[in-house]
């Protein structure tokens, strides 16, 4: 189970200059500040985001809805590049199933993976009405799709709240570096494993398999 954004495509600088931004604007921060805290708080949504950065301020909702917005600048370009698709189809080969679980709206995971020449197995974002959302929900309906259970489970992602969410649903986490670099994830969990990129994962997993 892959997250999207800063694991699969490296859209994540761009949102951060996005959100920074909208936050000067609207809420009076500075953008090297509002970049900064964008990043750090990742992992959830935007609208999350703001709550943690500026709890309770009156733009939250229309920054939320701004931002929503003008990521689709950088999101509706994004494609896995030929490394990970060759990761992919490795890890493909070993039998597993890939998922992506992403906090984007769910018709903009929908729109990504249509235009991908890879299938995966199952595309998960954040939809209200479904009871969709990254985390528990996700998982899930993983499990009840692919009839998985969560100890069977990997997931990769690039923050340290993926780490928590993937430890909160029972399963296994590999920490992409990039958004955090590897000594902010030792500084949540020592023990953590952290991949520079998809390629390093399935390098990582065929060694595994091999063992």
């Amino acid at each position: 189970m892959f997250d999207l954004d800063g694991t699969l495509i490296d859209t994540m600088g761009g949102f951060a200059d996005v959100a920074a931004a909208v936050m000067a604007e609207l809420h009076g921060i500075d953008v090297a500040t509002g970049r900064c805290r964008y990043l750090e708080t990742s992992g959830i949504p935007f609208r999350q985001q703001l709550e943690v950065i500026a709890p309770g301020h009156a733009a939250n909702d229309r920054a939320s809805d701004i931002f929503e917005v003008k990521k689709r600048a950088y999101a509706d370009t994004a494609n896995l590049d030929s490394r990970t698709l060759r990761a992919l189809e490795r890890l493909r080969s070993f039998g597993m199933k890939l998922v992506v679980s992403s906090n984007s709206a769910q018709y903009f995971v929908d729109e990504f993976a249509a235009r991908q020449a890879f299938r995966f197995d199952l595309v998960l974002g954040f939809d209200a009405t479904a009871g969709l959302a990254k985390g528990r929900p996700h998982v899930e309906r993983t499990c009840k799709l692919l009839g998985e259970l969560p100890p069977a489970i990997l997931f990769c992602g690039d923050s340290i709240k993926d780490g928590e969410l993937a430890h909160e649903c029972g399963l296994a986490f590999v920490a992409r570096l990039g958004t955090f670099s590897r000594e902010d994830f030792r500084r949540w969990n020592a023990a953590v494993t952290a991949v520079a990129d998809v390629h390093e994962l399935a390098e990582l997993v065929a060694s595994r398999a091999a063992a």
